[in-house]
């Protein structure tokens, strides 16, 4: 595993950013009614998984900082759902269908990557 100093160099982390900024450049083309709706509950879910990314970097415990990893698993699902809802309801074109759900796939890989080291690392 890649010796990093803050969790801004975790890929992770850097995919999971990328997704966020992404989801609110295209949550603003939502319909106004959507904005105490999906709108949020999809920045959340978003947000939650960088942040929880970020959290569980600094916790001395590799169970604690695989507990927060998980969480962040738990919010690219949720946020896997909403991308298909969006598109169900026709807020989001296909094309960025596409580009959301081969974001969110990437880092659900790139995250269970790094959660595999660390398990790896604890197995040595």
């Amino acid at each position: 595993m890649q010796k990093t100093n803050s969790f801004k160099d975790v890929e992770a982390w850097k995919k999971a950013h990328e997704f966020v900024l992404n989801i609110y450049k295209i949550t603003e083309t939502f319909p106004k009614n959507e904005i105490f709706g999906l709108s949020s509950q999809f920045r959340r879910a978003a947000i939650s998984i960088a942040a929880n990314i970020a959290e569980g970097y600094k916790k001395k415990s590799n169970a604690d900082k695989l507990r927060f990893y998980n969480m962040s698993q738990g919010s690219i699902e949720e946020c896997r759902y909403y991308i298909l809802l969006s598109s169900d309801l026709k807020y989001i074109v296909p094309e960025n269908f596409i580009k959301l759900d081969t974001e969110i796939e990437f880092c659900s890989k790139l995250l269970n990557n790094y959660c595999r080291a660390i398990l790896n690392n604890l197995n040595k």
